[in-house]
């Protein structure tokens, strides 16, 4: 394509949202309160597990570094969509897409990681017992979070670097409520290939390989689980389990149904409903499903709040 069908652009225009002018107020009610839920749920699972010493395992130290994605995850995107439903002015310049979309792709990845080590971590409780203890020491668990830190940095800014050397079309309206990677790519006037490549070839260890270890660790547990005699036994592992489970299933089904697909069949509708579960469902769900579900989270908040005694036998 010429010189002359392309352009320097400023700014991109966010349309997610703005087709429905008579649900703005109720769309900007509902993220401001998915958007204030997320935020002071995930703040309170990270003060009950810092502030009770009964939580200072590996479990829970996991729990505390998702929960502070989670946050992270919300405030990179929300805070954006209310302000633009308010103003009603949908314009996002190109430096702060790209920076959304790295802040994006790097909190994606992360929970990915964070998701598979607290796979691995169950498997070792579960299936590996009297060896838990030394495996899972405090600088494993450093090593593990360090690890995931990094990687998702180093894969996340190998991609935004890289969409920054694209020229856009005239055309720079976004169908989306964020910097999406899809829908960018779809705006480029530059030659995609070897973004496309790094990306499928990204896609192994940030996607495939976590989403294996979950499901292996998941397998061996399982195994091991069938195998306990006493009902009361293969019920409390699987209670435990069970939490894990609710939210590698949201967060992997919705993500594998907008990138696991060729850019050429991306289809904007699909990717906003299902960028809507990843974005702020899963992590509004996350504070709900570990606490309420967990006696000990019930137990730790309690003691925060000072709310009496709580029994955790």
């Amino acid at each position: 394509m010429g010189v002359a069908n392309q352009t320097s652009i400023s700014d991109f225009l966010l349309l997610g949202f703005s087709q429905q002018p008579e649900q703005q107020p109720l769309l900007f009610g509902l993220f401001l309160a998915v958007y204030l839920v997320t935020v002071l749920g995930n703040l309170l699972i990270i003060l009950a597990i810092s502030s009770d010493p009964h939580l200072h395992t590996p479990m829970y130290f996991f729990l505390a570094n998702l929960s502070f994605t989670d946050t992270c995850f919300s405030c990179t995107i929300i805070p954006k969509v209310l302000l633009n439903i308010h103003t009603q002015h949908y314009t996002i310049s190109h430096t702060g897409c790209l920076v959304q979309m790295f802040f994006f792709m790097e909190l994606t990845i992360l929970d990915d990681f964070l998701l598979a080590v607290m796979a691995y971590d169950r498997y070792m409780a579960i299936c590996l017992p009297l060896h838990y203890t030394t495996i899972m020491g405090p600088q494993r668990c450093l090593l593990l979070v360090t690890a995931s830190w990094l990687s998702s940095h180093l894969l996340a800014f190998s991609l935004s670097l890289l969409m920054s050397h694209f020229s856009f079309c005239a055309s720079h309206a976004i169908p989306h409520f964020f910097c999406d990677l899809l829908p960018l790519l779809k705006l480029a006037c530059s030659d995609t290939r070897i973004f496309q490549v790094t990306m499928l070839t990204e896609a192994v260890p940030s996607g495939l390989i976590p989403l294996t270890c979950v499901l292996v660790s998941y397998a061996h547990i399982i195994h091991t689980v069938l195998r306990i005699p006493s009902p009361g036994g293969k019920h409390k592992v699987f209670s435990t389990c069970g939490s894990h489970l609710t939210v590698v299933t949201l967060f992997y089904g919705t993500l594998f149904l907008v990138y696991f697909q060729p850019s050429s069949s991306y289809s904007a509708d699909t990717g906003m409903a299902a960028s809507v579960v990843y974005t702020m469902v899963t992590p509004m769900l996350n504070p709900f499903i570990y606490s309420l579900r967990n006696r000990h989270m019930k137990g730790a908040l309690c003691r925060f709040f000072g709310w009496g005694k709580y029994s955790t036998q």
